[in-house]
Protein backbone atom coordinates (compact mmCIF):
# COMPACT_ATOMS: atom_id res chain seq x y z
CA UNK A 1 0.00 0.00 0.00
CA UNK A 2 0.95 3.41 -1.11
CA UNK A 3 0.73 7.10 -0.20
CA UNK A 4 0.00 9.48 -2.37
CA UNK A 5 1.69 13.29 -1.33
CA UNK A 6 1.04 15.74 -4.36
CA UNK A 7 3.64 13.69 -6.91
CA UNK A 8 5.14 11.70 -4.52
CA UNK A 9 4.65 8.19 -3.80
CA UNK A 10 5.74 6.81 -0.29
CA UNK A 11 5.53 3.15 0.65
CA UNK A 12 3.18 2.92 4.38
CA UNK A 13 5.88 1.60 6.03
CA UNK A 14 8.34 4.87 5.22
CA UNK A 15 5.61 6.95 5.82
CA UNK A 16 5.17 5.28 9.43
CA UNK A 17 8.97 5.78 10.19
CA UNK A 18 8.81 9.54 9.47
CA UNK A 19 5.47 9.89 12.03
CA UNK A 20 7.14 8.04 14.49
CA UNK A 21 10.25 10.09 14.14
CA UNK A 22 8.79 13.48 14.28
CA UNK A 23 6.61 11.76 17.65
CA UNK A 24 10.13 11.01 18.60
CA UNK A 25 11.67 14.58 18.16
CA UNK A 26 8.75 16.05 19.31
CA UNK A 27 8.64 14.21 22.54
CA UNK A 28 12.60 14.27 22.99
CA UNK A 29 11.82 18.26 22.97
CA UNK A 30 9.44 18.23 25.47
CA UNK A 31 11.46 16.32 27.70
CA UNK A 32 14.64 18.97 27.38
CA UNK A 33 12.46 21.73 27.96
CA UNK A 34 11.28 19.43 31.25
CA UNK A 35 14.55 19.19 32.50
CA UNK A 36 15.56 22.91 31.81
CA UNK A 37 12.53 23.93 33.59
CA UNK A 38 12.86 21.62 36.59
CA UNK A 39 16.57 22.44 36.87
CA UNK A 40 16.01 26.85 36.81
CA UNK A 41 12.74 25.79 39.07
CA UNK A 42 15.51 24.61 41.57
CA UNK A 43 18.35 26.97 41.57
CA UNK A 44 16.13 29.75 41.96
CA UNK A 45 14.34 28.21 45.05
CA UNK A 46 18.39 26.96 45.85
CA UNK A 47 18.99 31.33 45.54
CA UNK A 48 15.95 32.38 47.51
CA UNK A 49 15.98 30.30 50.51
CA UNK A 50 19.83 30.45 50.78
CA UNK A 51 18.88 34.61 50.42
CA UNK A 52 16.07 34.11 53.32
CA UNK A 53 18.66 31.40 55.68
CA UNK A 54 21.59 34.34 55.73
CA UNK A 55 19.81 36.51 58.24
CA UNK A 56 19.49 34.10 60.34
CA UNK A 57 22.90 32.24 60.55
CA UNK A 58 24.14 35.23 62.46
CA UNK A 59 23.16 35.35 66.00
CA UNK A 60 21.46 38.36 67.17
CA UNK A 61 23.11 40.89 69.74
CA UNK A 62 21.05 41.58 72.81
CA UNK A 63 19.38 44.63 72.06
CA UNK A 64 19.72 47.44 74.81
CA UNK A 65 17.05 48.60 77.08
CA UNK A 66 16.22 52.00 75.64
CA UNK A 67 16.31 50.26 72.27
CA UNK A 68 13.92 47.51 73.39
CA UNK A 69 11.83 49.92 75.35
CA UNK A 70 11.53 52.59 72.11
CA UNK A 71 10.32 49.56 69.72
CA UNK A 72 7.57 48.66 72.10
CA UNK A 73 6.33 51.91 72.16
CA UNK A 74 6.80 51.73 67.92
CA UNK A 75 4.33 49.06 68.55
CA UNK A 76 1.85 49.97 71.43
CA UNK A 77 -1.75 51.25 70.70
CA UNK A 78 -2.97 52.88 73.73
CA UNK A 79 -2.77 51.59 77.36
CA UNK A 80 -4.33 48.95 79.14
CA UNK A 81 -5.83 49.88 82.71
CA UNK A 82 -5.66 46.81 84.70
CA UNK A 83 -8.28 46.29 87.76
CA UNK A 84 -7.56 43.80 90.05
CA UNK A 85 -5.15 41.56 88.22
CA UNK A 86 -1.48 41.50 88.12
CA UNK A 87 0.42 41.40 83.99
CA UNK A 88 1.21 38.11 84.25
CA UNK A 89 -2.79 37.31 84.23
CA UNK A 90 -3.55 40.14 81.75
CA UNK A 91 -0.73 38.77 79.27
CA UNK A 92 -2.48 35.22 80.03
CA UNK A 93 -5.90 36.34 79.37
CA UNK A 94 -4.60 38.47 76.44
CA UNK A 95 -2.64 35.13 74.82
CA UNK A 96 -5.83 33.28 75.03
CA UNK A 97 -8.14 35.46 73.33
CA UNK A 98 -5.73 35.99 70.76
CA UNK A 99 -5.69 32.27 69.91
CA UNK A 100 -9.51 31.40 70.57
CA UNK A 101 -9.92 34.24 67.95
CA UNK A 102 -6.97 33.26 65.51
CA UNK A 103 -6.28 36.84 65.21
CA UNK A 104 -2.48 37.94 66.07
CA UNK A 105 -2.16 39.50 69.41
CA UNK A 106 -0.71 42.87 67.73
CA UNK A 107 -4.07 43.38 65.78
CA UNK A 108 -6.09 43.08 69.02
CA UNK A 109 -6.28 46.79 71.23
CA UNK A 110 -7.33 45.78 75.09
CA UNK A 111 -8.73 48.35 76.84
CA UNK A 112 -8.82 47.05 80.10
CA UNK A 113 -9.33 43.98 82.16
CA UNK A 114 -10.81 44.01 85.18
CA UNK A 115 -11.15 40.91 87.59
CA UNK A 116 -14.50 40.23 88.37
CA UNK A 117 -15.52 38.33 91.59
CA UNK A 118 -17.97 35.95 91.90
CA UNK A 119 -20.70 36.13 95.06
Amino acid sequence: MNIVLGNDVLPMSEAFLDAFTVILVVFGVLFIMFVLISLSGKIFSSTASSKKEAPKAEPAAAPAPAVAAAAEEEFSSGTLKLKGCDEKTAAMIMAIVSDNTGIPLSELIFKSITLVEEK
